[in-house]
């Protein structure tokens, strides 16, 4: 139809459709303007990225292996220009024609789109070896298949970790050859202990004939002096006879439990070391044992010493003091001589035991105690409640577990270590060395009768170390009928008479 011919309408419609077709001309201008300009930003962004990047970049055609491309830190890496590699294929250039192994690679590159060498020997320009990180890839821009390869400079890692496998393998080495050092060190070791042991069955086999041969040797009080210090199991408590063992196993049965505990023997013969001996195998060992000799304290006192007293509480009593029983508080009193505590204090004594409470002189006040209670005497206590001196319930409390230290007349076989115990104590004390004991003076003394015991052995010894002058040792043990000693000799009487002799002997 000719324009000519075309209605009014049509021409209106016409070019109103004209209008629209010029906006969305104008509107792709506008829009292809814009997306030019964004892809000129996109690649000014990857240029600044392709030129800055720390690892070597090299860009190929896919189809020809042609390179396109490289960054310029891949050139410092390895010494080439830009235009070494602008226009040539990559197994064209030296340091990747070993390793390109011609066209086989790029094939294998193109095939798969990706091929990575995590470590790849190259050379410099200047001939210096380098160790790679090879990455490449296959990409598409605009349309055209770009191969991107990242090259990472790896030489002083590989250079870190072959130190590391260099010290490792030395470290192996050295610790291989202090291992064999110590297998000598310790093949050594138990060659010297075999000898050893087999010198210590040596020496016991000398020692049980040195036993066996005692009588005729002078040198027998040596090995018994060795033999005490082996079957001693007590620090303080000396003697392997079966009378001490007896007390020994007693010990041992009471002193883990909290029972009372009543020593009965004679004046002198240890009863306070057994009471130390179950002391310090209780579980009361790390606090003080207390200690009261009831009959040392004058009646007037020994309330106020066992108990305490407040200020004021009678006349003299200027300050407040703490009695025996409250410092014994979670720990152990020991109440030697208890036969002679005073009948009224039975009483109160007796209401500890049962309830563990008592009052201060004085003081109104009930002081509460957790104490372990030991307590020993020289006498019959059963002939004493009889007598009624002692109260028989406060006995009952006292005796739950007896023991009987036997006097040293029967526990005969004592005697000897006994001695070599002392000698050893005042052998520190006065600065003299003892070897031996003469045989006969052995023999007299397991003859004597021993009425003050172990404390009366005790001085005994002293005296003969005080006038021994040599490394022997001279016991003078009086016989009964030079000394009037008696079974009823009290110990003082028995320590007076023998200061007496010994200051007529020296004179």
């Amino acid at each position: 139809m000719k324009y000519k011919d075309k209605t009014k309408e049509q021409l209106i419609n016409e070019s109103a459709e004209l209008h629209k077709r010029i906006q969305e001309l104008e509107a792709k201008k506008t829009k292809s303007e814009k997306t030019e300009e964004a892809l000129k930003v996109s690649e000014t962004r990857y240029r600044r990225l392709f030129e800055t990047a720390q690892d070597g970049i090299l860009l190929l055609d896919a189809d020809t292996g042609q390179i396109l491309d490289v960054n310029p830190f891949l050139l410092d890496m390895l010494g080439y220009s830009h235009k070494d590699f602008i226009g040539k294929k990559l197994w064209e250039i030296g340091p990747f024609s070993d390793i390109a192994e011609s066209r086989l690679r790029f094939s294998e590159l193109q095939a798969k789109g990706y091929v990575r060498y995590e470590n790849l020997p190259l050379e410099t320009r200047d001939g210096c070896l380098i160790h790679v990180e090879f990455v490449s890839n296959v990409y598409l821009v605009d349309k055209e298949k770009i191969i991107q390869c990242n090259v990472r400079d790896i030489t002083s890692r590989k250079e870190a970790e072959e130190e590391l496998v260099k010290a490792y393998d030395e470290m192996e080495v050295r610790v291989k050859e202090r291992t064999e050092d110590l297998l000598k060190s310790n093949q050594q070791l138990l060659s010297e202990i075999a000898e050893r042991t087999k010198a210590e069955e040596s020496l016991r086999e000398a020692l049980k004939e040195v036993k066996q041969l005692k009588n005729q040797l002078r040198e027998e009080n040596l090995y018994l002096k060795e033999e005490f210090n082996l079957l001693n199991s007590h620090d303080d408590i000396v003697g392997n006879s079966e009378a001490i063992g007896t007390v020994l196993k007693q010990i041992e049965q009471v002193a883990g439990t909290e029972s009372t505990v009543l020593i009965q023997g004679e004046t002198g013969t240890g009863k306070e070391l057994v009471a130390n001996a179950i002391h310090g195998m209780s579980s009361r060992k790390d606090r003080l044992m207390i200690k009261v000799n009831c009959g040392a304290l004058p009646p007037t006192l020994i309330e106020s010493e066992l108990f305490g007293r407040e200020k004021g509480a009678f006349t003299g009593s200027l300050s407040k003091q703490i009695g025996r029983f409250e410092l014994a508080d979670t720990s152990t009193i020991f109440l030697d001589e208890i036969d002679s505590l005073p009948l009224e204090l039975q009483a109160k004594l007796l209401r500890v035991l049962e309830s563990g409470e008592f009052e201060r002189l004085g003081s109104p006040r009930t002081v509460k105690v957790d104490v372990r209670i030991i307590s020993a005497t020289n006498c019959d206590l059963t002939v004493l409640v009889r007598k009624g001196k002692f109260r028989e319930d406060l006995y009952y409390r006292l005796n739950v577990f007896q023991i009987k230290v036997p006097p040293l007349r029967e526990r005969r076989d004592d005697i000897l270590p006994l001695v070599w115990s002392f000698v050893q104590d005042f052998s520190k004390k006065m600065g003299k060395r003892i070897e031996s004991i003469p045989n006969k003076e052995v023999e007299t003394l397991q003859a004597y009768p021993w009425p003050g015991n172990v404390r009366e052995l005790r001085n005994v010894t002293e005296r003969a170390m005080i006038i021994t002058a040599g490394p022997v040792l001279h016991l003078v043990v009086p016989s009964i009928t030079q000394s009037g000693a008696n079974p009823t000799e009290t110990l003082e009487e028995t320590e007076k008479r023998h200061i007496i002799e010994a200051l007529k002997t020296t004179k």
